[in-house]
């Protein structure tokens, strides 16, 4: 009898672990005291579709406290779409207690496009500061400038989907301060005016298309690079110099090839001299046997040519 007793209460207690192991009635429980309708038959299908009861319950009783009506199968749907249905709920919540408009399926799907809809809300309500990188820029007067700048910017909740980023509120900030100190005429009037890289970037409105609206943009500092003109100076002189040196190496080569071409023409000249020279005793013995030429015809030539070489040698010296 006391082993059958012990049989039907140990029978008892597992089938009474395995009924809340499949019914969460204490968190059932939890839910009617908090004022939410749902049944212990839906938490049991929530886990027979693998969801989590207690994330939907507490998101549900959260959402009550606070004075939305919201459906356990729009939260259900938003969990099984990868969704972080706590943080919807928090978003939601603050949205109307900052007097936002925002509805459950528009934060459902700023969160399943990836952003922080609560982070977004907040931001909405407490503008962030971002903080540019060194932005270089020249005036026109050639004299780089390297500016800061903080942009004080709020969460745009009708264009977080599908708009842009900060990295893009950053860059467009980046261009806008270039383009104000590089029409600026001197970089000393961007030093006593840096305000006035503010007035003109805000002007641009650069925060159209993005998920941010930007409130404000104050340069925070700004300091003095090197001079530009003056390098760009100094790269085009040296350039001309290169320039100038190979049109001169070009000249000299020129040069060079003319003189060997007149010395190769000498050489050819002085040959045909002395090719010539080298015929003329031929043509004197055929003169003395044609009796053209006498002794002292030959005698004659004999003294002008010596009366010649002693004046070139006179010369010379």
């Amino acid at each position: 009898m006391d082993q059958m007793l012990f049989v039907w209460i140990a029978g008892g207690l597992f089938a009474l672990i395995i009924f809340l192991r499949f019914f969460p009635v204490t968190l059932w429980f939890q839910a009617v005291i908090s004022g939410v309708r749902v049944s212990l038959l839906q938490l049991v299908l929530m886990r027979l579709r693998k969801v989590s009861p207690n994330t939907i319950v507490m998101a549900l009783v959260t959402a009550t406290k606070a004075g939305l009506k919201l459906q356990a199968n729009q939260l259900e749907a938003h969990y099984l779409a990868r969704g972080n249905v706590p943080k919807v709920v928090n978003a939601l919540i603050s949205a109307a207690k900052a007097n936002i408009e925002l509805d459950f399926n528009k934060a459902a799907a700023i969160d399943l496009a990836g952003r922080d809809v609560f982070e977004a809300v907040q931001m909405s309500v407490n503008p962030k500061v971002i903080n540019t990188p060194p932005v270089t820029a020249v005036a026109k007067d050639g004299i780089q400038l390297v500016a800061k700048a903080r942009v004080t910017v709020r969460a745009n909740i009708k264009q977080l989907i599908g708009g842009a980023g900060e990295e893009t509120v950053l860059a467009r900030v980046g261009e806008g301060i270039v383009s104000s100190i590089g029409s600026a005429e001197s970089h000393k009037q961007v030093l006593e005016n840096p305000d006035s890289i503010s007035k003109v970037v805000l002007e641009k409105g650069l925060d159209a298309g993005t998920a941010f609206e930007i409130l404000s943009i104050d340069i925070a500092d700004v300091d003095v690079g090197k001079n530009i003109g003056a390098v760009l100076q100094m790269d085009q002189a040296e350039a001309d110099k290169n320039i100038a040196q190979a049109r001169a190496e070009e000249r000299r080569a020129m040069a060079v090839a003319l003189e060997q071409e007149m010395k190769a023409k000498a050489q050819e000249s002085r040959a045909k001299v002395i090719e010539a020279e080298a015929e003329v005793p031929l043509a004197m013995a055929e003169a003395f046997r044609n009796g053209n030429l006498g002794i002292m015809d030959y005698y004659r030539m004999k003294n002008i040519q010596a009366d010649t070489e002693m004046r070139e040698t006179i010369a010379k010296q």
